[in-house]
């Protein structure tokens, strides 16, 4: 247990529903729940007791709490949960109640800090929590829920045990220099060379596999008029985008996120790209040209009534050479753009089609949902590939013992064991309060 922290609390779900829990952490736990609810908590491990929640003779509640001692709690800690009823009103009084009982509000991600801090998880595995909360489809739930079970660490600790060889074996050749043998050499270069090739495939494997974490960024482009808007909102299965027959209503980007055969995407809508003499459209094409610049993949909508014209030629040749999907709407009304996925924001026609092709470019070409997709560790594991390559460029053992350290520190930065105390708190800055 690290050292002594105040005793913090804070609703750990909605508020207004029938229920709502209100997780308690610290020392002065199970002091608090002596003073404030009317039986002693039960020490047996996750037995839930009915009780009420009372101050100064006053009941506030009638509710169920379940004590969790420390060690074997999620933060470490003691911990105690309350389930009481949702309202509003109750939710206040009880919180009032812990504050006066000697307890302080929590921060944001203040139990899943104090979780990783007393060892009950790594860093990489406390920042899976607030993937798992914010898994946008099935894909990057399971993704985020692997990482919890520790296959972050798993992987980065098998490139550690390579690296911590080599340094061993350097040690042990700087401390005996006359015992040292030409094999020792090839075991460092061996292992130094058996590290890089991991990083590398998990780096390969990560940046491949990014989707499953931030979704693939899928741009609708299209000259005004086209139905770009009409086919956001039916992906969507919701009206988001305005619709209108007067071309250039889109002065703006819209982004969206929706899972697609289980893969999340952010869809966005873009206004139409043209000519124009008007600031506020001017500015909208402006910026659907910088949002090309960094999508994933382009979804170029066509008029599939008309022939092609000159705006749709440029867009055609902007976006050559990008992983693409060129529709042709309206072929309700005609087909003329033989070369291009034929639709009907109107009839619905070749939707379906369009979902399947646009699963087919968001999915991992790997399938492998335990890969590193945090950009954080992703650029780590970058460090440390570059650290190794120098190492293994050295012919000195003092300086490729310089780079293994190097190495080391940034593989440490995933799971917290070499970590800088300013990267911590702006990780749990973006958690939410409660947990």
């Amino acid at each position: 247990m690290i050292e002594s922290f105040d005793t913090v609390f804070a609703p750990s779900s909605a508020i207004g529903g029938a229920i709502a829990i209100i997780r308690v952490s610290g020392e002065q736990t199970r002091a608090i729940a002596e003073r404030l609810l009317d039986k002693p908590v039960c020490d047996t491990p996750c037995r839930m007791r009915h009780t009420r929640i009372s101050l100064n003779g006053n009941v506030l509640d009638d509710c169920m709490a379940v004590f969790f001692k420390a060690p074997n709690s999620y933060t470490g800690e003691d911990m105690l949960e309350l389930h009481c009823h949702g309202g509003m009103t109750t939710v206040r009084c009880v919180l009032s109640a812990l504050s006066r009982a000697g307890g302080v509000p929590a921060g944001p991600g203040e139990f899943t800090r104090r979780a990783f801090l007393n060892g009950r998880m790594d860093l990489s595995e406390a920042e899976a929590v607030m993937d798992v909360i914010n898994a946008q489809a099935e894909s990057s739930l399971r993704s985020a829920l692997l990482q919890l079970s520790g296959s972050v660490s798993r992987r980065v600790r098998a490139v550690e045990d390579r690296l911590l060889n080599a340094r061993s074996a350097i040690e042990a050749a700087i401390d005996y220099p006359d015992e040292a043998e030409e094999s020792a050499y090839t075991t460092v270069y061996d292992d130094l060379h058996a590290a890089g090739e991991t990083v590398r495939e998990l780096l390969e494997e990560g940046r491949n596999a990014r989707v499953l974490r931030d979704g693939l960024k899928l741009v609708i482009l299209g000259r005004p008029n086209v139905g770009k808007s009409s086919l956001m909102n039916l992906l969507l299965g919701e009206d988001r985008a305005i619709v209108t027959a007067a071309a250039g209503t889109t002065r703006d980007v819209l982004d969206e996120r929706l899972s697609i055969g289980g893969v999340p995407v952010r869809l966005i809508d873009t206004a139409g790209v043209r000519e124009t003499s008007d600031e506020a459209e001017r500015i909208g094409v402006d910026r659907a040209k910088k949002a090309l610049e960094t999508a994933d993949a382009v979804l170029l909508v066509l008029d599939g009534s008309e022939d092609l014209k000159a705006e749709d030629e440029a867009l055609l040749s902007a976006t050559e050479g990008k992983t693409r999907i060129v529709l042709a709407n309206k072929c309700d009304l005609g087909r003329k753009i033989p070369d291009a996925l034929p639709a009907s924001c109107k009839t619905g026609e070749g939707i379906d089609a369009l979902r399947e092709r646009i699963r087919a470019i968001a999915e991992p070409a790997s399938q492998s949902t335990d890969a590193i997709t945090n950009e954080r560790h992703l650029n780590a594991l970058e460090h440390a590939l570059e650290a190794i390559k120098h190492a293994e460029e050295q012919t000195e053992l003092d300086c490729i013992a310089t780079d293994l350290s190097e190495a080391l520190h940034a593989l440490g930065a995933i799971t917290g064991t070499d970590v800088d105390a300013e990267v911590i708190d702006r990780i749990f800055a973006n958690f939410c309060v409660g947990k």
